[in-house]
C-alpha cells in the first residue's frame, strides 16, 4: 500500500464548564501537534448558532491558527458558500494566502451549515444553494489574474494560488468537482451513505483544468484511538451523544463521555447514529491500524481526513497521536 497523506478537522469545540476562548487556545495546541505528528492539513468548519462549534468566523480563526504554525497548510474544511458573497470569501482567503503563502485551502459548501433562520440572518437576500455553482465559478474568477477593463477584482485574491476544493456528502458537489476539474472531499464522517457512488461518479466524470490534472479525493472519517478499546469506545460516546442531542433538536456544549450509551438512546437514535457515523474507527493502536487499513482498501482515497470529538483535550490529542502513528505503521514510505 503506497504512503497516502493524512489530516485533520477540527470545529473548534466548546465542552461542557468551557468557553470559546478556551477551544481556540486549544484547536491552537492541537494544530501544534498535528504539524509535529506530521499531518498534512489542518482543516476548520463554518457552523452558526451551534453552542458547542467555535469556528463560526472561520476565515479569522484560519489566520489564528496559521501563525501559530509554519509548515502544516491551514484551511477551511468548509466554507458555506451561500452565507457569503464570493468577493468577499475571495479577499478573506486572498488575505490569508498573502500572509501565510503556500500553506492556505479553501473548501465549499453549498449548505448552509446552520438552520433557516440563522441563514437569513447571514444573508439575507440570498435566495438559497441553487447558485452555488455559479458562485463557486464566480469566486474561482477572482482568484484568476486580473483582466484588462475588468471592473470589480479582489484585492488581494487575484492572481494568487488558492487551491479551491469542492466539499459534499452527496453526487452533486461529485459532479461540480469533476465538471471543474478541482479537489473533491467527501463528508464520510457524518453522511457516508453516497460514498461510493460519489467516488466513482468524480473519477468517472473528471475534467482536467489548469488547477488539476488528475482527480484528487480526500476522505473523512471518525477516528478515535486510546490505549484500550473499552477507552476508546468510552470517549466515542462523546460525539454519539452530541449526534443525538442534535437530532432531537436541543444542541449544546460538548458532552463528557459516560459510561452506558445505551441507557442514553433510543432504538431508532442509535440506529440513526450508526448509519451517519459508519465511517469510524475505534479502538486500540492495533484496532486503528486495522481499521484505517480496510477502509483505505476498500475506498482507495488519495488522502484521508481525521474528525474525532474528543472531550479531554490529553485525550484528543493522544487519539490523533495513535492515528498518526497507526498511519505510519500501514503506509511505509
Amino acid at each position: 500500500m503506497n504512503s497516502i497523506p493524512f489530516s485533520l478537522l477540527d470545529l473548534a469545540p466548546v465542552t461542557e464548564g468551557s468557553t470559546p476562548a478556551q477551544a481556540f487556545a486549544n484547536s491552537l495546541e492541537l494544530a501544534q501537534h498535528a504539524e509535529a505528528l506530521g499531518y498534512t492539513r489542518y482543516w476548520l468548519a463554518e457552523h452558526h448558532n451551534m453552542p458547542g462549534i467555535a469556528s463560526a468566523a472561520t476565515a479569522v480563526l484560519i489566520g489564528h491558527i496559521a501563525s501559530g504554525t509554519s509548515t502544516i497548510r491551514v484551511g477551511a474544511g468548509g466554507v458555506m458558500l451561500p452565507n457569503s458573497a464570493p468577493l468577499q470569501v475571495a479577499e478573506q482567503f486572498g488575505t490569508l494566502a498573502s500572509l501565510h503563502p503556500g500553506r492556505i485551502d479553501l473548501g465549499l459548501g453549498r449548505a448552509p451549515g446552520t438552520d433557516q433562520a440563522t441563514a437569513r440572518a447571514l444573508r439575507r437576500y440570498y435566495e438559497g444553494a441553487e447558485a452555488f455553482p455559479q458562485d463557486v465559478q464566480e469566486l474561482l474568477h477572482y482568484f484568476e489574474p486580473v483582466q484588462p477593463g475588468q471592473a470589480v477584482q479582489a484585492v488581494p485574491g487575484a492572481g494568487l494560488d488558492v487551491p479551491v476544493w469542492i466539499l459534499g456528502s452527496s453526487l452533486f458537489g461529485a459532479r461540480l468537482a469533476a465538471a471543474l476539474g478541482l479537489p473533491y472531499a467527501f463528508a464520510s464522517h457524518f453522511a457516508p451513505a453516497a460514498l461510493s457512488e460519489a467516488l466513482a461518479v468524480y473519477h468517472r466524470d473528471f475534467q482536467p483544468s489548469a488547477r488539476l490534472k488528475q482527480p484528487y479525493a480526500m476522505l473523512a472519517l471518525n477516528v478515535i484511538g486510546a490505549d484500550s478499546r473499552a477507552e476508546a469506545e468510552r470517549l466515542f460516546t462523546t460525539q454519539q451523544q452530541a449526534f443525538v442531542r442534535l437530532r432531537r433538536g436541543a444542541p449544546g456544549l460538548v458532552p463528557p463521555p459516560i459510561d452506558d450509551i445505551e441507557a442514553f438512546w433510543t432504538p431508532a437514535e442509535k440506529a440513526m447514529v450508526s448509519e451517519a457515523l459508519a465511517c469510524s474507527v475505534v479502538g486500540d493502536p492495533a484496532d486503528l491500524r486495522e481499521g484505517l487499513a480496510a477502509f483505505i482498501d476498500r475506498h482507495r482515497p488519495n488522502e484521508v481526513m481525521f474528525a474525532g470529538n474528543v472531550f479531554d483535550m490529553q485525550a484528543r490529542k493522544h487519539s490523533f497521536a495513535l492515528a498518526s502513528r497507526a498511519m505510519q505503521a500501514i503506509s511505509p514510505a
